[in-house]
């Protein structure tokens, strides 16, 4: 049977895929908690959390230490940093992708406005002819 491997940056965006999960990760940012701590504001089981917790510590964001009866889990930043690399450099690349759009756009309205200048100008007249200067074109030459 052939093995899938998974990317670990796979991993981790699937745990952030869980707005639950989301929330846990902001409560361990300010500091470590216990898995009843962090089962409690979202009103769910110790083993729902715990499923949660799972799929965080299989994601390497966070870590569990176990003292007794007590689950302590703790928030391990590497794996977020490594995340948001990944989405910085798509953002460098979109950001260079929509100033360019924005520039040709600029151009393009730039030329428009000239075109739309040279539309509205009232048509000139031509200019009178000085019969001093200038033949006449008639029969009579």
């Amino acid at each position: 049977m052939v093995e899938l491997q998974t990317h670990p940056i796979d991993t981790v965006f699937h745990a952030l895929s869980d707005g639950t999960r989301r929330r846990m990760l902001r409560e361990l940012a300010q500091g470590e908690r216990t898995v009843s701590q962090l089962a409690e504001p979202h009103d769910m089981s110790l083993a729902a959390a715990s499923k949660h917790i799972k799929v965080l510590e299989g994601a390497g964001l966070i870590r569990r230490e176990i003292h007794g009866r007590t689950h302590l889990c703790r928030l391990e930043p590497g794996p977020l940093a490594t995340a948001h690399e990944w989405l910085t450099f798509y953002e460098r690349f979109w950001t260079s992708r929509l100033d360019i759009l924005e520039r040709l756009l600029r151009e393009e309205d730039a030329q428009t406005s000239a075109q739309d200048e040279i539309r509205k100008s009232p048509l000139k007249s031509p200019a009178p002819r000085n019969s001093e200067t200038e033949p006449e074109t008639g029969e009579d030459q």
